[in-house]
């Protein structure tokens, strides 16, 4: 059986974490019993929520342990197997990502289906991300035709598809922040949102006001802070907004200043609500349904930044924290 190389924290990060706060670990495998498989992972995802576990601190989700190996989301093929139902050469989803190897319970993996996708795409359009930003848009902020919505981080995973599902939920006018003039032009012409605003050029307030001249009726927040302020000054009557993450604050040290505008939610009428995408696992196979139509007419254009290798891992998600991401960061793993 071979060895399996795997990133562990080793320190809990102050601030911004630096590469010393991990280590790669090259560790045994052992061989499946009854009821398991083995999997080799070929792609693994990594995630701005992942930063929040890497603090000792109560959240939805508990704290990566220290010297333990980190998890994520993975994507792998099934080479060895004492399960029925999963043969080897199967392709898998499951949740023990930053590693080369992973033995577990036949009930902790999912088959995908790479006939509808690429297998990455289930870390990506057809996975989680996907479904948070359909959860968000259909159960939280619930997109009605017509409205004008607004979706921070828009470049990123879970923004570039969440202006793309607006769109097919009905929204008239998408538009989108993200940081540079390429991210920028590639929100417009890439994406398919109506306009996109650059938060590096400041006065977000003035620039999605310019954008959304009828206001904005749906806010899918994933950056906090300075956008959330400037989203309730534009945002109209009984506007509804998804908080679902707050990347801004995430290597805070300091608590991070809260909008000052909070009471234009109280004359507005607004909704204001915060989510966690596993409350609504209800929504994974009528999303999957949805998403795989959508990708097949052309309507959902999907995003990669790829990183090659479990040794760069650690500096894909660093990279991925700092923006140098469009679309799903992701770590591809040689094959051995």
């Amino acid at each position: 059986m071979p060895t399996s190389r795997e990133v562990h924290l080793v320190a809990r990060p102050v601030g911004e974490p630096d590469p010393t706060d991990f280590s790669l670990v090259e560790t045994s495998v052992d061989e499946p019993g009854p009821g398991q498989v083995l999997v080799r992972n070929d792609w693994i995802s990594v995630d701005p929520y992942m930063r929040g576990r890497m603090n000792d601190a109560k959240s939805y989700v508990p704290p990566f342990q220290l010297g333990e190996p980190m998890e994520g989301g993975a994507v792998g093929t099934v080479v060895s197997s004492g399960s029925d139902d999963l043969p080897v050469g199967t392709t898998v989803s499951h949740f023990a990502g930053w590693r080369e190897y992973a033995l577990l319970p036949e009930k902790a993996v999912r088959p995908v289906d790479t006939s509808l996708a690429p297998a990455q795409s289930y870390l990506g359009a057809l996975g989680m991300v996907g479904l948070t930003a359909y959860a968000g848009l259909t159960e939280v902020a619930e997109v009605r035709e017509g409205d004008t919505v607004f979706v921070s981080g828009a470049a990123g995973a879970v923004g570039s598809i969440s202006g793309q599902i607006a769109r097919q939920l009905g929204a008239e006018r998408v538009v989108g922040s993200a940081g540079g003039p390429e991210k920028k032009r590639r929100l417009v012409e890439e994406f398919g949102f109506d306009a996109a605003i650059d938060y590096r050029e400041g006065n977000l307030t003035k620039q999605l006001a310019a954008a959304a001249p009828d206001g904005v009726d749906v806010y899918f927040d994933n950056v906090g802070g300075d956008h959330l302020q400037a989203a309730l000054n534009v945002m109209n009557e009984f506007g509804r907004v998804a908080l679902c993450g707050q990347i801004a604050a995430y290597n805070a040290t300091e608590p991070v200043p809260g909008p000052n505008n909070m009471f234009l939610a109280v004359g507005k009428r607004l909704n204001l609500r915060g989510f966690i995408v596993g409350d609504h696992n209800h929504l994974a196979g009528e999303y999957a349904r949805r998403a795989a139509g959508w990708i097949a007419e052309g309507k959902l254009h999907t995003e990669e930044t790829v990183v090659d290798g479990i040794d760069n891992s650690v500096q894909a998600f660093l990279d991925m924290m700092r923006g140098a991401n469009t679309g799903k960061m992701l770590v591809r793993l040689a094959q051995k």
